[in-house]
């Protein structure tokens, strides 16, 4: 009898020190799994921005700032007679941290006219907005929640669940005797499961290592694991670590855990703002979050609250008066509970896309990284709702059946190829994602790097080389035969090299990449920015290549920056919840093309939106000096067009997802779309910074001879010093006449 005595003694000794191995290995690990936070680049505010009155008024709603006379407190502001008055929340970034202040903020003609500290009247030069929240990585079940510390809780609320859920939590060790009886008893009486006698240690154990299962083995294991949890730990992190564990509810597959989370889920406020109402509603919904679900059974949960608040009385956390008025409020619930679900899915794509080169999935979801983006939130909205109403209007003007068409668009910067902003379907939803996913062939948007492969060999080809326009036929591989043609179907003889680029003629541009040679287009194109494979057959000078609209972005980019590429990036930063700088995603430049030639051939881009095949931007937004190229493949079946001022690029495909003809070419489908987000986003006039070794001169496009700038027909063009046509043209008969009756025209 003793051996088996002393075999079961050993046995269960063996049994605790496996249950004690797991806490002790498993605890740190498991205690914060937490997803990781994606945030939006903040909203910057100074004097001379543009941006009006209903910018900021729609900044401020992403955000969540509620309107209260005078703004009292951070996250409140009011309407002025020609502005604001903003309460920022303060906020910590790996840019710096940035103060929570009230500001001023007054508009003038789109612009905001000044920036001030309202408390002190003196001028504000930059101020910036909490980054926006744009979406959580979840782990695999789900659960969602934000840490806080024991700090930067309100002091009622750890003190208010001890006294309503575990009043004797300071002296027992784990397990508390009295109240496992007075469970027993209630249990007796009532013939049935009635009462816990969980201690909060118990429960955050059940949590962390257990099931729900009702049995006396787990009761069992539940009661060991809690005394050796309380063993390795203090009082306080306990508590600290329940409270953030806790589940307080569910919006579809997303778990609610934590009081952090439930404060901003419940009340749109942060746990720190919370009132003793809302600090008792949050300990009642702890016995049972379906249960007393305040927004599905007000009447419930209000119920609860109220005797919470008693039990907080009668605990001597509140005076009677104190409980009343609390008792009397009203619940205090938002409506609608911010959606954990991402409002801009395709963007978060790019992110994911980017993060999976340097994480593991699992860090992403537990080890609550905080991700910091590229993403402009107003730049977004604007470009989405311009590809909408687009799509709709072009459908309308066409008899198109509504939800025809489809689009996809990226918008980066020139200087430093951050994306701006991403749109995957002209409706921003999870799925199919068009501007990463979707290769299609690209049209005549391909031909700039055939021109700026030619312009690199300055010696030899002119914006004013002449190139011929007429049949031709070119054969390759085993004797196969191809002949291009230019859409109009018809042929333009001697043409500038100038012309054929802003005019698009496709035969023309086919003769020069030839004479450049396949492989160095191919090769400038992928210089560019175009990764997919690029077969060098004859066709692919045409735009045959299928490619993403995320790397034709990448190409103009390039283009736009003066041949200097910067790799599209999505990502800023990403820290670790304690403020350490894991990753940053630094501006890596390289020049791949030569920056003479690439003034050359923007020059050429921005004569395509005044007088070529985009030529309706001048009407669609006018006084907007741009540039860029319109794309447009076999049958109607893609519509682009890409092109830049002077900060954005933005690049629009419009078409259709089972590749039937949509009847468009790129400037009555693409365009309008880009026209609409360009102007939407206030995008900024095109500035082109002459290079020293570039000069102008006046050409005659008939000869590409030099011309004088009197005679009518005269086009400037841009040449690399060197390389200006030798020859002069004379003013063709009767145009001397016309220029000397112009200017005295022009005189009287």
């Amino acid at each position: 009898m003793a051996g088996i005595t002393a075999l079961f003694l050993l046995v269960g000794a063996g049994y605790v020190a496996y249950l004690n191995h797991v806490i002790v290995s498993q605890f740190e690990d498991k205690r914060f799994e937490l997803p990781a936070r994606v945030f939006a680049s903040p909203v910057q505010l100074y004097a001379g921005r543009r941006m009006s009155s209903a910018d900021l008024a729609q900044a401020l709603a992403l955000l969540h700032y509620s309107a209260h006379s005078g703004a009292p407190r951070a996250h409140t502001y009011q309407v002025l007679g020609d502005g604001y008055l903003v309460h920022t929340r303060g906020f910590d970034s790996p840019d710096g941290n940035e103060p929570s202040r009230l500001l001023r903020v007054r508009f003038d003609g789109g612009r905001i006219a000044s920036l001030d500290d309202a408390t002190s009247g003196q001028p504000v030069a930059l101020a910036r907005l909490a980054p926006l929240l744009i979406a959580k990585i979840y782990p695999r079940s789900h659960e969602d929640r934000i840490l806080v510390r024991m700090s930067e809780m309100p002091p009622l609320l750890p003190k208010a669940l001890v006294a309503v859920e575990d009043r004797r939590f300071y002296e027992h060790h784990g397990v508390d005797p009295v109240a496992i009886g007075r469970a027993l008893v209630a249990d007796i009486r009532a013939r049935r499961f009635v009462q816990g006698g969980s201690t909060l240690t118990q429960q955050l154990v059940k949590n962390f290592f257990l099931n729900n299962q009702r049995s006396l083995w787990r009761k069992f294991n539940e009661a060991i694991m809690a005394v050796l949890l309380e063993t390795h730990y203090s009082k306080a992190e306990i508590l600290e670590t329940y409270l953030n564990e806790v589940y307080l509810g569910q919006q579809g597959s997303r778990a609610i855990h934590g009081v952090g989370l439930a404060s901003e889920f419940y009340f749109d406020r942060q746990v720190q703002q919370l009132d003793t109402a809302q600090v008792a509603l949050l300990v009642a919904m702890v016995r049972g979050p379906t249960y007393y679900d305040p927004r599905r059974h007000p009447q419930r949960a209000l119920k609860r609250r109220n005797l919470v608040l008693a039990e907080m009385a009668e605990a001597g956390l509140l005076s009677p008066a104190q409980a009343q008025a609390a008792q009397a409020s009203p619940l205090g619930v938002v409506t609608e509970p911010v959606s954990g679900i991402t409002p801009f899915p395709a963007f978060l794509d790019l992110v994911e896309a980017q993060l999976a080169r340097d994480y593991r999935a699992e860090d992403l979801r537990t080890e609550g990284l905080l991700i910091y983006t590229t993403l402009r939130p107003l730049v977004q909205l604007r470009a989405q709702q311009a590809v909408s109403t687009g799509l709709r209007r072009i459908e309308h003007g066409r008899d198109l059946r509504p939800d025809t068409l489809e689009a996809a668009a990226v918008i980066t910067s020139v200087a430093d190829g951050e994306v701006l902003a991403l749109i995957g379907g002209r409706r921003d939803v999870a799925g199919f994602n068009r501007a990463l996913d979707s290769r299609r062939s690209i049209g005549s948007l391909f031909k700039p790097a055939i021109y700026l492969a030619a312009l690199e060999r300055p010696q030899r080809d002119t914006l004013a080389t002449l190139l011929d326009d007429s049949p031709l036929t070119v054969t390759y591989g085993n004797g196969q035969q191809w002949s291009p043609v230019n859409y109009d179907r018809r042929y333009h003889g001697k043409v500038t090299l100038m012309d054929a680029l802003v005019h698009s003629y496709n035969v023309p541009s086919v003769r020069l990449g030839l004479s450049v040679g396949l492989g160095k287009v191919i090769d400038m194109a992928h210089r560019l920015g175009i990764t997919q494979p690029i077969d060098a057959y004859p066709a692919a000078l045409l735009g045959a290549a299928a490619v993403p609209p995320i790397e034709m972005a990448q190409m103009y980019q390039t283009i736009a920056a003066g041949g200097y590429r910067a790799p599209l990036r999505a990502i800023q930063t990403v820290v670790n919840p304690r403020g350490e700088k894991l990753q940053r995603y630094p501006l890596h430049i390289e020049q791949v093309a030569d920056g003479k030639s690439d003034y050359l051939l923007i020059a050429a881009l921005h004569e395509v939106t005044r007088r070529g095949t985009a030529a309706s931007l001048q009407t669609l937004l006018p006084g907007l000096a741009l540039a860029g190229k319109t794309g447009t493949t076999n049958d109607l079946r893609d519509s682009w067009f890409a092109g830049f001022g002077g900060r954005e690029v933005t690049v629009v495909w419009v078409g259709r997802d089972d590749n039937q003809p949509t009847g468009l070419t790129g400037s009555t489908g693409a365009l309008p779309l880009w026209a609409g987000i360009m102007g939407a986003i206030h995008a900024s006039p095109l500035q082109m910074t002459q290079p020293t070794d570039v000069e102008w001169q006046t050409i005659d496009p008939v000869s590409g001879q030099r011309l004088a700038a009197t005679c009518p027909g005269a086009e400037w063009m841009p040449f690399v010093k060197g390389s200006v046509p030798s020859g002069e043209a004379q003013c063709r008969a009767g145009a001397l006449r016309q220029a000397i009756e112009w200017f005295k025209g022009l005189m009287q």
